[in-house]
């Protein structure tokens, strides 16, 4: 049995006008590292809280650790861990007060688990006496987690927590992440960093509201449909112009330094000719592998 299944779970605003979740289904396997992936807005959170009883869905059900949504929320409520995407632990305590209280609600204390979070409290533990208002956004970070695990949670969810937290913290949050799957907790995470998604065992891309691909990474990667090219040249600006122009391209943007198309031809040789004919020199243009961002736009577009 799944450890997280959803099944057509649908959640709307604004009088029913405003359609947040629309029929979304997945399931995650216990012991799973899952990403639900996307950008702000696309229904990411409003999953996580019907997922965690905070809020009630208008259609569909889900199960988290065997226990419905609605029918068990106070069961569920005692055996998962929610990290909100907003700082939501006691700016006034200090780290150890948060952790302590944190323990003391779901009936257990530091000790009794601290094996659970000995990784990830040894980096702040130097800190304890300082209240969490005063700390960096890559402390907080980890005194949340902390706080979401010290009740040794079945489940975990995480609602985008590296979103303005620097690359180093970033990276060393997604070790830690790989460390607690080792202990055999579910962990189901949404970030908007298309970079993030390759971290994960199976990811779900979701915009407006619907799943537009569940797979793994590397799962979604092969199923780009095209060859791809980046070029790049000394006026980008007038490169994505005549790229959008050219009727044998099938799809262009802008993708850091380069552009990124694909094309109704398979000769490169035209392209280069009609963007020279047109008057550009020195271009760079050469096959790459797509990332999960080029899929993400690949299923947008089309």
């Amino acid at each position: 049995m799944a450890e997280v299944q959803l099944n057509n779970l649908v959640k709307t605003y604004n009088d029913g006008t405003i359609k947040a979740v629309s029929d979304v289904s997945f399931s995650v396997e216990k012991g799973e590292l899952f990403g639900l992936i996307g950008p702000d807005g696309a229904g990411k959170t409003s999953i996580f809280r019907m997922l965690t009883t905070l809020l009630l869905p208008d259609a569909g059900s889900a199960t988290v650790n065997g226990f419905d949504i609605v029918k068990d929320y106070k069961q569920i409520r005692s055996t998962v861990g929610y990290m909100p995407g907003r700082f939501s632990l006691y700016q006034d305590l200090s780290i150890e007060e948060n952790l302590t209280f944190f323990a003391t609600v779901f009936g257990t204390t530091v000790e009794e688990n601290y094996d659970l979070i000995k990784d990830i409290y040894v980096q702040i533990e130097k800190f304890k006496t300082r209240r969490a208002g005063k700390l960096s956004g890559g402390m907080k970070q980890k005194l949340a987690l902390c706080c979401a695990l010290i009740h040794k949670p079945a489940v975990l969810f995480l609602d985008e927590p590296t979103t303005g937290v620097d690359p180093v913290s970033r990276k060393e949050f997604w070790e830690m992440l790989k460390r607690l799957k080792t202990q055999g907790i579910t962990i189901v995470v949404s970030t908007p960093y298309m970079d993030e998604a390759t971290l994960c065992d199976r990811i779900a891309l979701i915009q407006n509201g619907k799943i537009l691909s569940i797979d793994t990474p590397d799962g979604i990667i092969n199923k780009y449909p095209d060859e791809l090219y980046e070029l790049k040249t000394a006026n980008m600006y007038t490169l994505l112009k005549n790229l959008e122009a050219y009727d044998q391209t099938k799809d262009s943007y802008a993708f850091g330094e380069f552009a990124h198309a694909t094309f109704k031809t398979q000769s490169r040789q035209s392209v280069e000719q009609y963007l020279e004919g047109l008057g550009m020199k020195d271009i760079v243009m050469r096959k790459t592998t797509p990332t999960i961002e080029d899929c993400f736009i690949n299923l947008l577009r089309n």
